[in-house]
């Protein structure tokens, strides 16, 4: 038996095995459990589906909950006690058409795992009549869900012990539509180590105070689609599946800007998976598929997670592990520091760390679980695309209606991942318990316990803990570095961190205790306090490159001369690491970002409206496939903006294509992404987008010769485009937009 492991499962005749050292060797079909004349692959049980997974040798697949008790999941999360929340998208994609999707028929479920044996065995119904709820964060007692189509959160509580929420309240509820497709809304409700919550798309992050969460501005915006995590210090870590990105925004904190690298991965070994089965249900065509109908690069990443907790082999430990739903496959990643720089590569050459044959296995999460193992998110569905990339007479409805894929839905499975040589950690409990008793979990080795439990000390703000916690900085009490870390992040969230502390942090022996002290050190450094800056000018030549790049974007921007000093001496001794210049302009951008109104001035109030709205959208939107700075992105997924013809030309062309989508090459190239419609959106979303796109790439006025107009895109313009097409349901070409 080679160093993998595999259990063949039985799946219909179009299914094909991939050779694992070359996706061009060794295809043969599998068995039909049908007649030859069924197109269908047949659905598989729980139990079947078990016996579809190649995994490495020592681990094993465990099912935690499978239909009837649960379908359509898309998130989980636990509460201190370890109960599971599960969000279903019970309304999503039912058909090829999309027939029923926004109808507010989804729910949340409340799981418990009664018996100690791994696999959930009580339900309730905990919220019903949602529309496809998609984040959940528990806080206390409470859960907090966003649904799509929203930016409101809203509370939930289960004050009579039924299992089923009686009580709702807002904790954040700006009251207006979330625009885009459900698959280019938010996703996350991640509190990181910083006490900060992040969430993808939308440029904002929160912070949960006073039982309500206070939004604080990303100018430069977020990151990421579906999917965000954090590692044991508190780097975030996005993807795009637009973009058909595996990896971004894990460069730097968002909010001091947006940096990535064009070797963030590599494309050639990093880019391309390797699914055990034909994939032929691909948005795209062709131009993603190898000859043998295998997908041959990532196009749906999502739902990333970093391996933290202390009941798998420690290798796993640290290591970053992504979905790929269309190849039926996770991604296992390296995490690799390059002088403060970090690098992200393949664990395996040339192959998965899971893959299953299961043609429905759908992974769209991936967690540390509290009892220390992998949990993992299966939709377990035929099409796991949004009805806008299944429409009538492109590629990918054409294969969903011949194998019936649409006839595949109202299923799903939660698996976790267990190892032979491990046993499930014990289960915790952190609610209704003092304070004080959580403190030993700050070191816990599993990450999942120490980040609750410093959420639950912030959440309960009881300053009992303080005087503990300020032992454990200090090194009056003995700790481990990660539970010095977490204790003083937990002050922080307690506003319980003065000077004196953050002296003594900043010399503690453990290079992220001393970057998190730089970083807490920025509500003096940005009031001018000479003398903290004083002290964290000490560190401008410490040993580490992540405390020395945290000192650059905390003082990087500072008008005091001390700061400009440092920055400067910061500069010139590490100029030849690409991570001190990259951090550094992201940094410069970030602020100028602040300042933007100042270069609008030749613009009317009103039009500047426009064109600032635009920022955000576009950021969130448009930059995972375009590029932050519209030249596009190494993967090529989308083409550049940056003098594109179409931008250049009178906006009614650029007006369609945001509205109906763009198909086919541009220009003599040929993208691996279709430009998907945006119909869906109000005309004044797409005013404003195309309003800074124009003036971003373009100039104050735009066309050619005498033709020149105004950058600004109104929303009258939309709207008389979106009544004259209103009966179009395909993207157009570019030849069709040059002559019609």
């Amino acid at each position: 038996m080679s160093k993998f492991g595999i259990t063949i499962g039985i799946i219909s005749g179009m299914v094909l095995f991939q050779g694992m050292n070359s996706p061009s060797t060794e295809q043969r079909p599998w068995t039909s459990m049908v007649s030859d004349s069924s197109r269908t692959p047949p659905p598989l049980t729980p139990e079947q589906s078990l016996q579809t997974f190649r995994i490495p040798d020592g681990y094993r697949m465990e099912l935690v909950a499978s239909e009837p008790m649960i379908t359509e999941p898309v998130a989980i999360a636990w509460d201190g006690d370890a109960r599971m929340y599960v969000a279903q998208m019970e309304t999503y994609t039912q058909d090829a058409d999309g027939t029923g999707t926004k109808q507010n028929k989804s729910r949340v479920l409340l799981l418990e795992d009664t018996d100690g044996d791994g696999r959930m065995d009580k339900r309730s119904v905990f919220i019903k009549d949602l529309m496809l709820p998609r984040m959940l964060l528990c806080v206390d007692h409470e859960l907090l869900v966003n649904e799509t189509d929203t930016y409101d959160i809203y509370s939930y509580e289960d004050r009579d012990g039924d299992g089923v929420a009686d009580v709702k309240k807002p904790v954040y509820v700006p009251g207006k539509k979330a625009p885009g497709n459900l698959e280019h809304q938010r996703s996350g409700l991640d509190w990181n180590v910083d006490n900060y919550i992040y969430q993808t798309v939308d440029p904002v992050r929160f912070r949960y105070t006073g039982g309500v969460l206070r939004a604080d501005s990303l100018p430069s915006g977020s990151n990421g689609q579906w999917g965000l995590t954090h590692d044991d210090y508190g780097r975030l870590f996005y993807s795009r599946a637009g973009g058909e990105n595996a990896g971004a925004g894990f460069q730097i904190n968002p909010k001091y800007g947006r940096l990535d690298f064009p070797d963030d991965y590599d494309e050639a070994t990093f880019s391309p998976v390797y699914p055990l089965i034909a994939t032929p249900d691909v948005q795209g065509g062709p131009i993603r598929l190898r000859p043998d109908s295998t997908l041959n690069h990532f196009t749906a990443g999502n739902g990333q997670s970093i391996f933290r907790g202390d009941r798998l082999p420690e290798d796993l430990r640290g290591d970053y592990l992504i979905n790929e739903p269309v190849a039926r496959i996770i991604r296992r990643a390296k995490v690799i520091d390059q002088h403060g720089k970090v690098h992200l590569e393949n664990a395996y050459d040339k192959k998965e760390f899971i893959a299953s044959t299961d043609f429905y296995f759908r992974p769209v999460n991936t967690y540390t679980g509290p009892d220390g193992l992998l949990y993992i998110v299966d939709m377990s569905r035929g099409i796991i695309q949004e009805s806008n990339w299944t429409r009538k007479g492109s590629f990918l409805r054409g294969k969903v209606d011949y194998y019936g894929l649409a006839t595949i839905n109202q299923r799903g499975r939660i698996w976790r991942l267990v190892h032979e040589d491990y046993k499930p950690g014990p289960k915790p409990k952190m609610l209704d318990v003092p304070a004080v008793e959580l403190i030993q979990y700050l070191q816990h080795p599993n990450g999942w316990w120490r980040d609750n439990a410093q959420k639950q000390m912030v959440v309960l703000q009881d300053h009992k803990v303080v005087a503990p916690l300020k032992k454990i900085v200090t090194g009056k009490a003995s700790f481990s570095a990660l539970g010095r870390l977490h204790a003083l992040w937990t002050l922080e969230g307690l506003a319980s961190v003065d000077k004196s502390l953050l002296k003594v942090a900043l010399k503690d022996s453990d290079a992220q205790v001393r970057r998190a002290a730089i970083t807490i050190s920025e509500a003096y450094l940005d009031q001018g306090d000479a003398d903290m800056i004083a002290a964290v000018a000490a560190l401008k030549s410490d040993p580490s490159y992540d405390v020395r790049v945290q000192l650059l974007l905390s003082l990087g921007v500072n008008p005091d001369p001390t700061a400009k000093k440092v920055t400067m001496a910061l500069m010139d001794h590490n100029a030849d690491k690409p991570i001190f210049p990259g951090a550094l302009e992201s940094l410069k951008q970030n602020y100028e970002a602040k300042r933007y109104g100042s270069k609008l001035s030749n613009f009317s109030s009103n039009d500047r409206r426009f064109i600032l709205s635009g920022i955000g959208i576009y950021g969130s939107f448009c930059a995972p496939c375009h590029g932050s700075d519209g030249s596009g992105l190494a993967s090529k997924a989308a083409p550049s903006l940056r003098g594109a013809s179409l931008l250049n030309d009178e906006k009614d062309a650029a007006i369609r294509v945001l509205l109906h989508g763009l198909q086919g090459p541009v220009e003599g190239q040929t993208y691996s992404s279709q430009m998907p419609a945006m119909g869906d959106n109000s005309d004044e979303w797409i005013a404003s987008v195309l309003s800074y796109i124009r003036f971003e790439f373009v100039g104050e006025k735009v066309g050619k010769g005498a033709k020149k107009e105004s950058a600004v895109v109104r929303t009258g313009d939309v709207r008389k485009l979106r009544e004259k097409y209103k009966g179009r349901d395909t993207a157009w070409t570019i030849e069709e937009l040059e002559h019609n």
